[in-house]
């Protein structure tokens, strides 16, 4: 597991295998592909460059994919956690809240949990980031994809 000191600065998960290794050469091979699709388009090299294109595709899909599915379970956890530490005058506000502020929202500790949400449905805190930076005590999330 990560260090527990997590912050906003610090918090976005990158995995170097694939963001500085695997991405990157997918995406120059497209451009290699491309290249030499250019130059002689002959089916052999258009078919070389499908190949390019659908691998950069698939396999930045498959990243995309779990990230999706995580966010679902994030909001699922989310909309239980305001259940339970919101008062009753906001409960019935849950639904207002968007997916990417319910996922901002998890980074609070649950007695600034209250505050931020009515912050955010009164229009004060617009964006995912307004949410994160208004955070004080950030609460790590160390199971992300």
């Amino acid at each position: 597991m990560a260090d527990s000191t997590q912050t906003l600065a610090s918090h976005r998960r990158f995995i170097p295998v694939f963001h500085f290794f695997a991405l990157p050469v997918l995406l120059i091979n497209v451009l290699v592909a491309g290249y030499y699709f250019v130059r002689d388009p002959r089916l052999i090299n258009g078919w070389g460059l499908l190949v390019a294109i659908a691998l950069a595709v698939g396999i930045s899909w498959s990243r995309f994919m779990p990230l999706r599915a995580q966010d679902r379970i994030i909001r699922l956890e989310e909309r239980t956690r305001l259940e339970r530490l919101l008062p009753s005058d906001l409960r019935g506000r849950i639904g207002e809240l968007s997916e990417r502020q319910l996922i901002a929202i998890r980074f609070a500790p649950d007695d600034e949990v209250p505050d931020l949400t009515r912050r955010t449905l009164n229009g004060e805190l617009k964006s995912p980031g307004d949410i994160k930076r208004a955070i004080h005590n950030w609460r790590a999330d160390h199971f992300r994809v």
